[in-house]
């Protein structure tokens, strides 16, 4: 609680009163404006002289922080009668405490006026009181003051008003706010008189005010439940663009979506209307908040063209808020805008069910991709940029720059004690150091041929896969070769991804290994400096963003690394938070990237791992056309128009393809999670062609199989999957990982390779197997196991559709994500920087100059 007092006065020069009236309500306001936005302080009591009580000052407090009860919304409130929601004056409640019996009495307002004037005139008249208002210098002033059974003063009385105007036995009651310093005398014969009784009183009601208030507040840090308006689809037949199904809904204001979840102003801050960032003092806020349900949407070997996984994960949601009434949260990966702009398009749904506005949700959102951008292309910067000074200056000149005088001291920075702490240096002041310390403290001494720390670009360009960096005269002959990778490979994704707060992902950044040094001990990003740096780009990208699907219920999205390069998965965060959010028996519905076996098996062994969450159930995704693909069908090739047998019924194709969909259920169950089938029914599928997949899944372990509609029906067309997914939540559940991080690094890529794959052995290349020797050493060897593999078949070989087995899985290489948490081995030859085809999306992509809308996007 915080106390403005009228000692504010000793602010104002000597000069113009009216000057000094400005100045005082500039600074109040001012002040005001800082403990609004406060989170620590839960109420504001004034107390300032009666001139300066305008209307300016009185609604500067926020309405639920005002203990004065001053402000207009306030006495709205009153008015409006919502004694919940308002705080009566206590100057108002005093004047009550001290009346009895009024109904059908005579009250009389003098000199009361204003926000006090009003709400004494409310709760007399609720108490059946007759109220009338009359200024000191009104004419009829001794007419009304001789007929009134109750005077309430509100300002000093004035001495040309005699005594004798009030009629005997009146009752008087003076709630001037300069009370303390006033000695009225309205006469002996008065015995009703109650002229100092209201400013103690006012005093003890100001103080149950505070108590009340802070009441409320307490009451709004609970879990609240959720009051959310859904919004209805107008479905058209056949089926529009994606963009034309975006644009024709008109999504609600992101700040009323934060406010019928359970959101608190302060938790949220909004980026146009339509999203929002949602702050992370959240998690503290409903700790004791028991988690809803976790569900997690992989799929089957996908074609090219992608399964629909993310419309199945919004058709669920949409299913289960907007239809069944059960509380639930999408949590969806940002999109890379490489294949938004490449083959693939857009990740935001399809059909009627989609993440609104999708030009927003697959362009720039609120910049999470570009900050990881940034950040990583500082470190990169700072690590050839380190390793030139070092080439080029001798130990004390070196020395001399990385601590430098300024201002005439001569100090370490923080993350440079830190450094010195590491090497087993206890000395602070700079001028102590022998020249064996300055020499081990100022060189990293990284060896270049080890530098795992690529610069990083959203964008598919393959030209950058080799490059050369260094060329340029000024950089004195350090050429070195380099590459690219596309932003979402980059580490500082998959932390993003992985971390649990703030201070965990700034320890995350700084355990990064960047390379080795010349003893082959590993540099990381805290030994170049450069970790406060980092965290500070990443601030605002840790907070997951806020949107909303067609049907208005609500969604996270957070995090976008690929499943095929990277682990695949939305942030842990984004995770957490819909838990709390969604109540105990809600449900939070988040996607694996691309099959079971890739983006499934990582969000098991690596996700479960450092969020500590035991997901509920798995929905595996299928289409008849890639179960067709799997059983020997052509070539599927984007941008292709399909052979007719995907567009014909083929029983045969369909049973010989349901191999793959057997196969991805046989990986659910070795994680000992019920597994839920939802097939995504394309036009062209017949109903035997359905009907054969959903037996074929429920005879191989599925707990159920459910045909969807989502596409052209939205959330209604899910609602049998809804339901299933809620009775599987409810069967026991035997979550376990696959393996143990005891294990060493080769062990753990086996089980990986044969469970999983179903591949007979793997084979390390002779730098695979230095990298793993070299991790072991190091200390590494305790991480779980990212694979970087093909997404379009369960072996390394793309075109090996089905379920292939015998294979050798090849591991070319073996790289490090310390800080992330993991080791990721590079199956055959997986590229991270993809590359454009013939005819990219961008031919589509257009901008229409009056409107400013996007066209194109998909």
């Amino acid at each position: 609680m915080f106390r403005i007092e009228s000692g504010w006065l000793n602010l104002v020069s000597h000069g113009n009163i009216k000057q000094g009236k400005r100045v005082i309500v500039f600074l109040f306001r001012s002040c005001s404006n800082i403990l609004n936005e406060d989170p620590n302080v839960q109420g504001l009591a004034l107390d300032l002289p009666e001139s300066l009580y305008s209307s300016k000052v009185l609604n500067a407090v926020k309405p639920e922080k005002d203990v004065d009860g001053l402000s207009d919304v306030n006495l709205g409130r009153l008015v409006r009668g919502d004694a919940y929601d308002c705080l009566v004056p206590p100057t108002v409640c005093a004047v009550m405490e001290l009346l009895e019996d009024l109904g059908g009495k005579n009250v009389l307002l003098v000199g009361a006026s204003g926000t006090v004037g009003a709400a004494l005139q409310c709760m007399l008249q609720r108490e059946g009181a007759t109220t009338l208002s009359c200024r000191w210098k009104a004419p009829e002033l001794q007419t009304k003051l001789n007929h009134a059974d109750v005077v309430i003063v509100g300002s000093t009385k004035p001495d040309d008003v005699p005594v004798s105007w009030i009629k005997p036995g009146t009752t008087i009651i003076s709630c001037s706010r300069d009370l303390v310093s006033e000695k009225q005398n309205y006469g002996q014969q008065n015995n009703h008189a109650a002229e100092n009784a209201v400013g103690s009183l006012a005093i003890a009601m100001r103080m149950q005010n505070m108590v009340k208030n802070t009441e409320r507040w307490i009451q709004s840090q609970q879990y609240r439940k959720w009051d959310l308006r859904c919004l209805k689809l107008q479905l058209l037949s056949p089926v529009p663009s994606d963009i034309e199904i975006s644009r024709a809904q008109s999504p609600k204001a992101v700040d009323v979506l934060a406010k019928e979840i359970g959101l608190l102003t302060d938790e949220v801050e909004i980026y146009g209307q339509t999203k929002a960032k949602v702050r992370l003092s959240l998690l503290e806020r409903l700790k004791d908040q028991p988690d809803g349900k976790y569900v997690l949407v992989a799929g089957i070997t996908p074609t090219p063209l992608g399964e629909g996984k993310s419309t199945v994960t919004i058709g669920l949601v949409q299913a289960l808020t907007a239809h069944l009434n059960i509380n639930s949260f999408a949590c969806l990966r940002q999109p890379s805008q490489g294949p938004t702009f490449g083959v693939k398009g857009g990740a935001a749904g399809g059909g009627y069910a989609q993440v609104i506005p999708m030009e927003e949700f697959n362009l720039h959102l609120t910049g999470d991709i570009h900050a990881i951008t940034a950040a990583n292309n500082l470190l990169a910067a700072a690590i050839d940029a380190r390793i030139l000074h070092e080439n080029t200056q001798s130990d004390k000149a070196l020395y001399n720059r990385l601590v430098p005088v300024v201002n005439g001291v001569r100090g370490f920075s923080a993350i440079q004690l830190a450094r010195l702490r590491r090497l087993g240096i206890s000395k602070t002041d700079p001028g102590t150091l022998t020249e064996e310390e300055i020499n081990k403290f100022a060189r990293l001494d990284i060896d270049p041929s080890t530098i795992t720390w690529q610069r990083v670009v959203d964008t598919n360009d393959r030209f950058l896969r080799k490059i050369t960096v260094g060329q340029a005269n000024t950089e004195k002959g350090f050429v070195r070769q380099a590459q690219f990778d596309i932003a979402v490979a980059s580490e500082i994704m998959a932390i993003l991804a992985l971390t649990t707060s703030l201070q965990d992902m700034k320890e995350r950044l700084g355990k990064m290994v960047v390379a080795n040094d010349k003893k082959g001990e590993p540099i990381t990003a805290e030994d170049l400096g450069v970790t406060g740096a980092l965290a500070v780009l990443m601030k605002d990208a840790i907070k997951p963003t806020l949107m909303q699907t067609l049907e208005g219920t609500p969604v996270f999205v957070h995090a976008g690394p690929f499943a095929n390069i990277a682990h695949g998965n939305s942030s842990v965060l984004a995770d957490k938070i819909a838990l709390k959010l969604v109540g105990e028996k809600g449900f939070v519905v988040t996607e694996a990237g691309f099959g079971a076996d890739i983006g499934m098996e990582k969000f098991f062994n690596i996700k479960c791992r450092a969020s500590g969450l035991v997901p509920s159930v798995v929905v595996l995704v299928a289409t008849v056309r890639a179960l067709k693909m799997h059983g020997g069908g052509p070539n599927v090739t984007a941008g292709a128009p399909l052979k007719k047998e995907y567009t014909e019924e083929n029983l045969q194709l369909v049973a010989d393809g349901c191999c793959n969909l057997q196969k991805q259920i046989q990986i659910t169950q070795l994680f000992g999670v019920p597994v839920v089938v939802a097939l995504n029914v394309f036009k062209t599928d017949s109903p035997a062609e359905i009907d054969l997949v959903c037996k074929i899944a429920k005879q191989s372990g599925a707990f159920d199989a459910v045909p969807c509609n989502h596409w052209s029906a939205g959330g209604r067309g899910a609602v049998k999957l809804a339901q299933a997914v809620e009775r599987a939540a409810n069967q026991k559940n035997n979550f376990k990982y696959l393996y143990s991080l005891e294990l060493p690094i080769v062990e753990k890529i086996r089980i990986i390779a044969q469970k999983v794959y179903g591949a007979q052995d793997i084979e390390l290349s002779p730098t695979a197997q230095s990298q793993v020797d070299r991790y072991t050493r190091q200390g590494f060897g305790n991480l779980p196991i990212c694979m970087a593999k093909t997404h379009l078949s369960l072996s390394h070989q793309p075109e090996r559709k089905g379920v292939p087995t015998g294979f050798i899985l090849p591991i070319s290489d073996v790289r490090a994500s310390i800080g992330a948490g993991f080791i990721y081995p590079l199956v055959g030859t997986m590229s991270t920087m993809p590359g454009l085809p013939t005819r990219p999306c961008f031919y589509d992509i257009d901008l229409d100059p009056i409107t400013e809308q996007v066209k194109g996007l998909f």
